[in-house]
This record gives structure tokens, sequence and C-alpha cells, in this order.
């Protein structure tokens, strides 16, 4: 894929983005409800893949995700490292590349003008991929490499995603309403400067 320096910083941007979600609670602390931290990653996963499309939105999970592995303390909590693919929770970092794939493959099935509904249905068929991806892997590690708490099981698993699913349901949606203004703007954009 050929990148344009217009690309590189869209992606650059997300990259971004991803890391100002994973530590919001950081900087607004009143983002902690009942001990929960409501981080926005989920939320600029699919908004990337809605605004940039398969290909650079997958891009700019991929690159957030290298970054975060070379060390820089962009995951959540300030973490980074090689040693992240260890830990139950990485496999929501990988989850956010075929999240954003799938939410920017879905919209551009539906032309040069995608309707609300798919932008919003698309969001939230990427947040089921995060979950699914995500959870399965936090389920594999704990279950055969980590130290699994007393009780867990599959179904434990999956009830701790009871916890944060209705705010990223909420934020997907809103993901799905915001995009398609930026997504005709970003092409409108792209057009006016690369046209032959």
């Amino acid at each position: 894929m050929r990148l344009r320096t217009f690309d590189i910083t869209l992606v650059s941007v997300f990259v971004a983005l991803m890391a100002i979600g994973a530590n919001i609670t950081s900087w607004a602390p009143f983002l902690v409800v009942g001990g929960v931290p409501i981080t926005l990653q989920t939320f600029f996963c699919v908004l990337a893949g809605a605004i940039l499309g398969r290909r650079l939105g997958a891009l700019a999970m991929f690159v957030y995700m290298l970054v975060g592995l070379v060390g820089a303390p962009v995951f959540a909590k300030f973490s980074g490292g090689f040693g992240m693919i260890a830990g139950p929770t990485f496999g929501f970092i990988v989850s956010f590349i075929f999240a954003a794939y799938v939410t920017g493959w879905m919209i551009e099935k539906g032309g040069d003008h995608p309707s609300l509904a798919r932008f919003i249905i698309a969001s939230l068929a990427g947040m089921v991929v995060n979950y699914v991806v995500g959870t399965n892997w936090m389920y594999m590690v704990l279950k055969y490499w980590a130290e699994a708490p007393k009780g867990f099981s599959y179904r434990v698993a999956w009830s701790w995603m009871l916890v944060p699913l209705p705010k990223d349901i909420i934020l997907s949606i809103i993901a799905g309403m915001i995009a398609p203004r930026f997504y005709q703007t970003i092409r409108k954009s792209v057009a006016s400067k690369y046209v032959a």
C-alpha cells in the first residue's frame, strides 16, 4: 500500500488518539465509575475504521500496537514493551486491527455515500470483533499460560466483559453517528489534493 503524506498524518493522529484513549482516566479521574475505568480505545478504534477506511484504519491500529511493543507507554496504565504479548489483555490490542478493518470494510461496501445506519452498524460490528478476539485471547492466556483466578471459566471471562459493554455500545453508536461527516470531508480533501 502506497502511503501519501496525508495518509501518514491521518494514521499518526489515530495512533495518538489511541494512546490518549487508553489512559484518559489519568487526566480525567472522574471517568472511573465504580472502580471501572472508562477507556476510549474501542471508540477510537472503530472511529479509525469508519473514517479512514479498512486499510488505513487497520494500519493505524497496527502502528499503535508496534509503538507500544517497542516500549512507548501508549497502552493502558502507561504500559508498553514486548512483554505485553504474554499478558491477558494483549488480545484486545491485536483485536483493534481487525475491528478497524471490519468497520472500514463494511462502510466501504456502502459505496460513495454510505448511509448513517451503515456507519452505526459497522461500528457496532467492529466493537463485536474487539470483544470476541480480545475475550478469547484473555481466556486462553489465563487458562493455559498465566495463573487464572480460582473458579475461572469461559463463562466467567465473558461475564467480566459485561461491565464495559454498555459503555462500548454507546460509544460505538456515537462513533457511527459522527463519522460520516469526517469520512466525506477526508475524501473530498483527498480528491482535491490528488486529482490527476
